[in-house]
């Protein structure tokens, strides 16, 4: 059977135009280099140094664009690099997304760079590092690893709050944060089914019902539709039949 990241690659290429299917290949040999202490720079393989990622310099990132190791440049130019066969044109970030999850996962980057890459990114790429969060090997500082994961649920960008709620939010958030974060989605209109575990960790949760039943008689009150998604996630923590 197929890991989960094994998964992603081969339906990922099975997307890709045959030069991005290249890209890709080229791009994640490069961060396993990376990762083996092989890997090479940015301006070693010619890469495009116009990435806005920079940071101090680390046994991972030297001073400056050229400096950055190949797979990091890989990583900010991916929306241009890896791009869907015209058959699966509407997964144009989905493709990139998973590729850039990928090349985390090759590279096993230091907690101290996917920080980095979190905060001196764009969205797009901060949805990609809340995305591979999971997968990382070694993992990332759960600390810190909390952090963007807290950054993302105070924003109003709805990708960023899906890509927060995933596998690594329902194993290392507390309850609090977790309860605030299904109430966001809830106000920004994110589905449920982007927070893992939500069956797992709703049920039961009697101040998350509490918190529900106010939020849906604020609304009410105000004449507003309370959504599906609060009546579904309200009867899973009264342990109700859905």
């Amino acid at each position: 059977m197929l890991t989960p990241l094994a998964s992603l690659r081969t339906g990922l290429e099975l997307r890709l135009t045959v030069e991005s299917r290249a890209w890709l290949h080229r791009a994640l040999a490069e961060a396993a280099d990376t990762k083996t202490g092989a890997g090479t720079t940015a301006s070693a393989t010619g890469a495009d140094t116009t990435a806005s990622a920079t940071g101090p310099g680390t046994a991972e990132n030297t001073a400056g664009p050229r400096g950055l190791p190949a797979w990091e440049l890989h990583f900010v130019t991916a929306g241009r690099n890896c791009r869907p066969a015209e058959r699966h044109a509407q997964a144009g970030h989905d493709v990139v997304d998973a590729a850039r999850v990928l090349l985390l996962h090759a590279a096993a980057p230091g907690t101290d760079t996917v920080v980095r890459l979190y905060e001196r990114g764009s969205a797009d790429e901060r949805r990609a590092v809340l995305l591979a969060l999971p997968h990382l090997d070694p993992p990332p500082g759960t600390p810190r690893a909390l952090a963007l994961v807290e950054d993302a649920l105070r924003t109003n960008d709805t990708r960023l709050v899906a890509a927060a709620l995933g596998p690594y939010a329902a194993t290392h958030l507390d309850a609090h944060q977790w309860r605030q974060g299904v109430l966001k989605c809830l106000f920004t209109g994110v589905p449920v089914d982007a927070v893992a575990g939500l069956e797992h960790r709703a049920a039961g949760d009697g101040e998350l019902a509490r918190m529900l039943t106010d939020y849906a008689r604020e609304r009410s009150a105000a004449g507003r539709t309370v959504p599906e998604d609060l009546h579904r996630v309200l009867r899973l923590a009264r342990f109700e039949n859905t």
